[in-house]
């Protein structure tokens, strides 16, 4: 069992920079890849981004690269979003996953935080 907490969610201006956490504890989280999704208001849950337990390869949607950052401290046993150059059609509830691999779709993944919003005003 993983159990996962994000953190660092809140309320940015259009063009601000966020950066959220996620805490794992239980089974050792380097062993898993570690994801990133996002749900807005009577919306499907997308893919963000993903990174594998190593940290060396990573996956992100095309709506966030170049703006957002998937990164991990295996000895902290965290991964993060450095998101940055926030638009208002970010505004959405986080979630962090942990699943076998940098996959882009939520059925992948076993364990699931419960989720921090994130508001971007225009």
């Amino acid at each position: 069992q993983v159990h996962l907490v994000e953190s660092g969610g809140g309320l940015v201006q259009a063009g601000g920079s966020l950066r959220l956490s996620c805490a794992a504890s239980g089974r050792t989280f380097s062993n898993y890849a570690g994801g990133w999704f996002r749900q807005a208001p009577g919306k499907e849950r997308d893919f963000v981004a993903a990174i594998s337990g190593s940290g060396y390869n990573t996956n992100y949607a095309s709506s966030v690269k170049g703006r957002f950052t998937i990164s991990r401290d295996n000895a902290k046993n965290t991964v993060y979003l450095e998101m940055n150059s926030l638009k208002p059609e970010d505004t959405a509830v986080y979630y962090c996953a942990a699943g076998a691999w940098i996959a882009g779709t939520s059925n992948e993944y076993r364990y699931w935080g419960q989720g921090t919003q994130v508001t971007v005003s225009s």
